[in-house]
């Protein structure tokens, strides 16, 4: 990390928004891996309540977009100048299935401990949870790379185009 690196990255450069998000999913994990022993020590407190609820809509609203943005745009346009990604790819899409039903379970783990201060969520569960993105994230950031390395820049600028456009609000 470049603590002096102060530019903001944008839609104009997706590769590094997509990487960008693989940070807030590290983080977040980060914190969820934390959460257990944290609740021992702390309890449930104002700082668990708001951790979990800036969770809760990272991997309710963005997380579902960023795996979009993949499944739409990087992915075809990545096999389109590198097949040798086909395997690579399959895998991930498998994947994104099994990481959207274990935030569908965490997401219960943290609904109940919203409502119940005393309730400790399941550790298998917060465990599969973050497990299955350190899988997923190994995986598929060589990927990104091979997309900086073998796709058109102008190309990249379309797709970052559509993900900016599928985040702008509604009407």
């Amino acid at each position: 990390m470049n603590f002096f690196d102060t530019r903001s990255i944008t839609f104009a450069e997706p590769v590094e928004m997509l990487y960008a998000c693989h940070g807030k999913v590290r983080r977040f994990c980060g914190q969820i891996k934390m959460l257990p022993d944290y609740l021992e020590e702390n309890g449930c407190n104002d700082v668990v309540l708001q951790a979990v609820k800036q969770i809760a809509q990272y991997f309710n609203v963005a997380a579902p977009l960023h795996h979009q943005d993949e499944e739409e745009d990087f992915f075809p346009l990545l096999l389109q100048h590198a097949p040798q990604a086909q395997d690579s790819v399959g895998r991930l899409l498998q994947q994104h299935e099994s990481l959207h039903q274990n935030w569908a379970a965490l997401a219960e783990e943290f609904a109940k401990l919203q409502k119940d201060k005393n309730y400790r969520p399941d550790r298998e569960i917060l465990e599969r949870f973050t497990a299955g993105y350190d899988v997923h994230l190994a995986l598929e950031e060589p990927l990104f790379e091979m997309g900086k390395q073998f796709v058109p820049q102008d190309q990249l600028a379309a797709i970052g185009r559509n993900m900016a456009e599928r985040r702008k609000p509604k009407a």
